[in-house]
């Protein structure tokens, strides 16, 4: 319940429980200002006890009222008693003085919490019109015709208009109701709202883990992949170069084939150090990913001598981590490739920024391939192609691959566009 309608509720409860202190006294005064001092001794003896009774009736009832902030009663049998030995004694306060027909309207607002049904309530509010009509017909008892004939007018009017105003708080009383039900479900929903809100959360935080780990054993497999596809072949030709040194017939022999070892052991150490430092991205700490690509091409290019082009279409946008590293590590494999395997003159590498979705193509204008043997290859131990593409759909992306033997290679990779989280 808001701070208003605890508000208007305590203003209630004060009314029902002062109403008729109140409306007793504003009877009182003009009974007594207008009383006829020669009247006889009983008349008086019974006003009196009659406002004795009534003050009484009104401090019991008053301390039966229930503790709480709340002290709205329930009606109840107890509370039928009340309202009907309080009529009794202002219809018999009327009856001496018109006057008391003010105390006699009490009625008016309480019956909904004193007398249970709605036809008893309306019998309520009609005896308390009796009493109120009586004294607006100029008093009981009634000298004539005229005024049993003005008192069934006024008894219409008064009950009429009680009734439509007890229709009006009915439904008031519904629409309040309705409105405090409307408010309770509409907490219960944002509370299950808040609810998967953070079941929601939880759930993207573990998925982002189980991604983590993922790539973990990913980067596990490219590296095993790395050593025996480079390190590993590297040592191998270093030890049959030695080999051969060993009976080699004359010494310029001899250091040919150490020439040979020496440039496979640097070319071995260079795809260690590579191979280590694709780690992690280190590219991205202080770069956004067009940097870091730009630099990757860059680089690429001047070791291995192949024109190397790299361009940004669209407005660049700051990519989350994991979608940055994903693209990153997909153009380094795909360089790798081009430089072992493609004999390629020319590449180019293009990332392109499109409404919610980034494109990465990498073309080469080298020897080309079957895709379709592809798989039978990477299923023997090499990262390649099924290693990109498991990168690129595990942040809900894929990738093509269009490639004929002699027509050169071009690589598409599309990744959703979700931005670096601030």
């Amino acid at each position: 319940m808001t701070g208003v309608d605890t508000q208007i509720e305590r203003r209630w409860e004060q009314l029902h429980t002062w109403g008729p202190y109140g409306l007793l006294a504003i009877g009182l005064v003009p009974a007594l200002a207008t009383a006829d001092p020669h009247a006889a001794p009983a008349k008086w003896y019974a006003a009196w006890a009659l406002l004795g009774a009534a003050v009484a009736l009104q401090l019991w009832w008053h301390g039966t009222r229930p503790p709480g902030p709340d002290r709205r009663r329930t009606p109840s049998p107890a509370g039928t008693a009340y309202y009907v030995v309080r009529w009794t004694i202002a219809f018999a306060l009327t009856w001496l003085n018109p006057f008391f027909a003010f105390y006699a309207a009490a009625g008016y607002m309480d019956a909904d919490e004193t007398i249970p049904g709605r036809r008893r309530q309306r019998l309520g509010l009609f005896a308390s019109a009796v009493t109120v009509a009586g004294a607006q017909a100029g008093g009981m008892p009634f000298g004539g015709a005229v005024q049993w004939t003005v008192f069934f007018a006024l008894l219409a009017a008064n009950s009429g208009l009680q009734m439509v105003v007890a229709h009006l708080t009915e439904q008031e009383t519904l629409r309040a109701r309705e409105r405090n039900e409307t408010i309770a479900e509409l907490e219960r929903t944002n509370t299950a709202l808040q609810q998967a809100l953070d079941e929601n959360a939880a759930l993207h935080a573990q998925l982002l883990l189980q991604a983590r780990e993922a790539g973990v054993a990913d980067e596990r497999r490219r590296l095993a992949a790395e050593i025996h596809d480079t390190i590993a072949q590297g040592l191998t030709g270093i030890i049959a170069q030695l080999q051969v040194v060993a009976g080699a017939p004359d010494l310029a022999t001899a250091r040919t084939h150490l020439d040979r070892a020496s440039a496979l052991a640097r070319h071995s150490l260079g795809e260690a150090r590579r191979s280590v430092h694709n780690l992690a991205p280190v590219a991205l700490e202080n770069d956004g990913l067009p940097e870091a690509l730009k630099k990757t091409v860059t680089e690429w290019g001047e070791r291995t001598g192949v024109r190397a082009d790299f361009t940004v279409t669209g407005t660049a946008q700051q990519l989350h981590e994991e979608i940055s590293a994903t693209l990153l590590r997909i153009v380094q494999e795909a360089l790798s490739n081009v430089a072992r395997h493609a004999g390629a003159t020319r590449v180019g590498v293009t990332l392109s920024f499109l409404g919610d979705e980034v494109i990465l193509d990498i073309r080469d204008d080298g020897t080309g391939f079957d895709a379709l043997a592809v798989p039978a290859r990477s299923r023997s131990g090499g990262f390649g192609l099924d290693g990109m593409r498991a990168r690129a759909e595990r942040v809900a992306g894929s990738l093509t691959v269009e490639t004929e033997p002699g027509q050169g290679t071009a690589l598409s990779a599309r990744v959703p566009l979700v931005r670096h989280d601030r």
